[in-house]
């Protein structure tokens, strides 16, 4: 036990996380971050192969139109690498909200519904129909914060 049920995770207790980094990971490579992404706007007329976008549109990240999703494009990379400012922030918000609600809550799937439905919409990014599941306090009540 890392952690344990006296106090939350925090951030001090990431080294120790591996797992949970791992499975944080994982999950968004499986599945993109193009919900997340604001959508760009193009700044000027531009055509694209045979696409004609006018200046205004707004354009979002389609895994539809990739030739290779899961392939890793590193090797392609400049010297320079470029990356978002912002990176290890949101990944230690990531897996500091992973770890808490694993550490927080047993899950489950809803009454009346054997297995959670996470299979993917044929026409964008988003599941097939909306994640519900079954959240259950597992660590001592006086633990979580009421306002």
């Amino acid at each position: 036990m890392v952690v344990g049920k006296s106090r939350w995770v925090e951030e001090s207790d990431f080294q120790k996380l591996n797992y949970v980094k791992a499975c944080a990971r994982e999950a968004l490579r499986l599945h993109t971050m193009a919900p997340f992404n604001v959508p760009h706007v193009s700044n000027s007329v531009a055509v694209v192969s045979v696409y004609f976008i006018p200046k205004g549109s707004h354009v979002l990240l389609s895994r539809l139109m990739w030739i290779s999703p899961s392939r890793n494009y590193d090797s392609f990379l400049l010297l320079i690498r470029r990356g978002c400012v912002g990176g290890a922030l949101g990944t230690a918000i990531t897996i500091m909200l992973l770890a808490r609600l694993i550490q927080g809550f047993d899950w489950s799937a809803p009454p009346g519904e054997s297995m959670i439905d996470l299979s993917e919409s044929a026409n964008d990014l988003f599941l097939a129909k909306p994640l519900c599941a079954h959240a259950k306090p597992r660590m001592p009540l006086h633990i979580y914060p009421v306002e």
